[in-house]
């Protein structure tokens, strides 16, 4: 099994759990955003978005800077690309217990279809 820092994604698994800093990610995926742009589709003060903001930066997974009087985010996809590899480990456990579900199901099926058989 692959090592992680667990605080690292721990912070990003926390970022992703709330669907407005998902739908942040998602904007910022097209392009750099002010924090305001970034709130607008939620109809969220400004505030409300810096709060928002903080956390995905805190993550790892946005990157903030001031352009004059605006703060401008950037995504940063490498958090992003950890916590699917952490995700990936899992894959195998799953896809094993699927085909074995499915073959369950076929013998089922079959002995359903053909009894005396």
């Amino acid at each position: 099994m692959v090592e992680y820092d667990s605080t690292r994604l721990d912070s990003v698994f926390h970022a992703l759990g709330d669907p407005t800093r998902r739908g942040m990610l998602a904007n910022l995926a097209l392009g750099e955003k002010s924090v305001g742009e970034l709130a607008q589709p939620f109809e969220m003060s400004f505030a409300g978005a810096s709060k928002h903001v903080k956390v995905l930066e805190d993550a790892g997974l946005v990157a903030r800077r001031k352009s004059g009087r605006m703060y401008i985010c950037s995504l940063q996809a490498e958090p992003l690309a950890e916590a699917n590899r952490w995700l990936r480990q899992w894959e195998h456990f799953w896809t094993t217990r699927l085909d074995r579900l499915q073959a369950l199901i076929e013998s089922d099926t079959k002995k359903k279809e053909n009894p005396d058989g």
